[in-house]
């Protein structure tokens, strides 16, 4: 008897013990559902926050094409109202995508400095239009790269600055710095325009090798020494080379500056034109003669 009294106990104290662990395990649960709010779910400790929902790389970069289309919109028609509500929200877009596989490291800061642009000018006390203007197209062009890197808007820069550097060619050719420093200013601020779109589509080092020769152009006219007109010349064939890698246009192409008047002709170039010059005269008197016989027909 005494034997089962003592078996009776330990097992009364083993269900004590268990009833103990059991709400002691239970409160816990409990206070955890009641910090969050919510009650206690599998899995819900992990889940994102519904705001910071990050989108996905095309996706972002249509949505930020657009929303920067419709700011460059709303900056020609002066509805500050607009501008600012489309400047939020390419913040907003831009800070929840990810860009990743899009473009490179440089192209996610060129765009995200075109932004703060943006932002700072449409913050500004004193709002100008002008500078709403260009920094909106720089965001337009920029988010376009972004989103069409094969066959982006900044391409259709080439002819412009195609005729800048004809321009410096031909100042090159009459040795006019002043002239040249006008058409390296224009064409400065043209690729001031698509630098970030630039950064965004090719690589770095495309973008280095234009920069360099920019920087080395706008240097001559301060340079304390007289430039020759062979090394303008030689200047302005390096950034053609520069925009043509850039612009992805081949070698086979027409050429960015106009033919310069020559020195001198060659013993080849004085027989070519003598060939031509047969040639058209003879094409003449067939012409004539052909004029004269129908005459006397009739």
């Amino acid at each position: 008897m005494p034997r089962i009294s003592y078996v009776f106990m330990v097992l009364l104290l083993g269900w004590l013990l268990a009833g103990t662990a059991g709400a002691a395990v239970s409160a816990a649960g409990g206070a955890a559902s009641g910090s969050s709010g919510q009650p206690a779910s599998p899995g819900n400790a992990e889940a994102p926050d519904q705001g910071a929902v990050v989108l996905g790389g095309k996706s972002g970069a249509q949505q930020l094409e657009q929303s920067a289309e419709d700011l460059y919109g709303y900056v020609l028609e002066g509805n500050v109202a607009k501008v600012r509500q489309a400047t939020d929200e390419v913040s907003r877009i831009f800070v929840s995508s990810s860009f990743e596989g899009l473009t490179s490291v440089e192209g996610i800061n060129a765009l995200s400095s075109v932004i703060m642009d943006v932002k700072t000018a449409v913050s500004a006390v004193q709002s100008s239009p002008e500078r709403w203007e260009a920094a909106a197209a720089k965001l337009r062009l920029a988010a376009n790269s972004l989103n069409h890197p094969r066959q982006p808007m900044w391409l259709q820069y080439y002819k412009l600055i195609r005729e800048d550097l004809n321009a410096m060619a031909q100042s090159a050719s009459a040795n006019d710095l002043k002239g040249w420093q006008t058409a390296l200013s224009r064409l400065d601020s043209r690729y001031n325009t698509i630098r970030p779109a630039v950064i965004i589509s090719r690589q770095p080092d495309v973008v280095n090798v234009f920069d360099s020769w920019l920087s080395h152009a706008a240097g001559i006219p301060k340079s304390s020494q007289p430039s020759e007109r062979a090394k303008l010349l030689e200047m302005v064939s390096y950034g053609q080379e520069a925009a043509r890698v850039m612009f992805g246009k081949e070698k086979d192409e027409p050429a960015l500056t106009t033919p310069l008047a020559p020195e001198g002709y060659s013993g080849w170039g004085m027989l070519a034109a003598a060939f031509i010059l047969v040639a058209l005269g003879y094409a003449g008197y067939r012409k004539y003669r052909g004029d004269s016989k129908e005459w006397k027909a009739v």
